[in-house]
């Protein structure tokens, strides 16, 4: 992914709301599949992670994106901006 779409993705996600909430629990298969869901209907998202220090607040949203094939855009205190793009989406 280049720097401008990335860039653009950024402007993007601004004005969105989080989506997915990821609590105490932590990474579960619920969050997982919800996570999948949005990413379906919005191809742009963010998800909050709360209760997390920092490091793992960057390996929940790495291993969040790795395994749901999307990209991480950007990261700012707890919320995670991500991107995957809908192949059935026509636009």
């Amino acid at each position: 992914m280049d720097n401008s779409l990335k860039k653009s993705l950024k402007a993007q996600a601004h004005h969105l709301k989080p989506v997915v909430l990821l609590g105490a629990k932590g990474l579960t298969e619920a969050v997982i599949a919800e996570t999948d869901v949005a990413l379906l209907a919005h191809e742009l998202i963010k998800v909050k992670i709360n209760g997390a220090e920092k490091e793992d607040r960057i390996m929940m949203a790495s291993e969040l994106c790795e395994q749901l094939h999307a990209e991480l855009i950007q990261m700012i205190g707890n919320t995670v901006i991500m991107y995957r793009k809908n192949e059935e989406k026509q636009g």
